[in-house]
């Protein structure tokens, strides 16, 4: 009798995470849950989150996890917090938010437990929501396990659906001629996915706007588009640049390398009187 091959260890991961994902997506919210998202000038809406995490050069699994909380609508940095993090998990196509998303949920503890007063109303997430194979992106993900309304922002369109980038998506993108021009993300199921936007008047490069969780896509596209001074709204922005100089500052060896490995360094500050 064959002797039954044991299932590769990537496999039991991958299977694991789709029982888990699937669980999860079930209570993803698609609409407005605020009152400051009902109002056209978003009036009740005081800070706004980003976050980001960003990979030291030439290695995958050594990051820095970035949270910043913004004011809004002035978008003044009012709390950040920058953590370097060693990321164990796989990278599997379409799971990228198991090896990312703890992190991100482990800074927004942390912000619970030292600043509660600051806690976002609304976090930016770099990436995608319900734009993604399964509908069930990174956004959407930590949504769900934080309980905070969420918005997937994307720099490249993720081609799922039948979405691609083909002639047609280049014409309509041409066809974006100002900051706040839309088009829709129609997949070939019928769906609107997302929209493409045109968050700001210098950039012709569109950014996408994905559902994430407790928000409708009309809103998520109207704050995303309120929050850009550049292309790329300033909660992420500010999230992805302090990231950056976190490690440049912090894992800089006299020769100019870097450190091999991230410990558990952590900086986090609040700009006075922002508690």
């Amino acid at each position: 009798m064959a002797r039954r091959e044991t299932e590769p260890p990537e496999q039991e991961t991958l299977r694991r995470w789709e029982r888990e994902q699937a669980q999860l997506k079930a209570n993803v919210i698609e609409e407005d849950t605020e009152e400051w998202q009902k109002d056209s000038t978003f009036a009740g809406l005081e800070r706004v989150g980003g976050v980001d995490l960003s990979y030291v050069k030439g290695n995958d699994t050594v990051a820095c996890a970035s949270l910043v909380v913004l004011s809004y609508p002035e978008l003044e940095v009012l709390y950040e917090d920058c953590q370097m993090v060693t990321v164990s998990a796989p990278y599997l196509a379409g799971y990228l938010a198991f090896r990312e998303v703890p992190f991100l949920v482990e800074a927004a503890q942390r912000l619970q437990e030292r600043e509660p007063g600051l806690r976002p109303q609304v976090l930016l997430v770099d990436g995608n929501g319900v734009l993604h194979h399964r509908g069930f992106g990174v956004a959407c993900h930590l949504g769900v396990l934080t309980d905070l309304p969420c918005i997937g922002v994307a720099k490249n369109l993720l081609q799922v659906d039948g979405l691609a980038k083909d002639e047609q998506h280049k014409g309509q993108i041409r066809d974006l001629q100002m900051g706040g021009d839309v088009f829709p993300l129609r997949g070939t199921s019928g769906r609107v996915l997302g929209m493409a936007l045109r968050s700001y008047n210098k950039s012709t490069k569109p950014i996408y706007v994905s559902v994430g969780h407790r928000t409708c896509l009309e809103s998520a596209v109207r704050l995303v588009q309120s929050c850009c001074r550049y292309r790329i709204p300033e909660p992420i922005r500010q999230a992805d640049i302090r990231s950056r100089e976190y490690i440049r500052t912090h894992l800089s060896s006299p020769l100019g390398g870097t450190s091999p490995g991230p410990g558990r360094d952590n900086i986090f500050s609040t700009v006075p009187g922002s508690s």
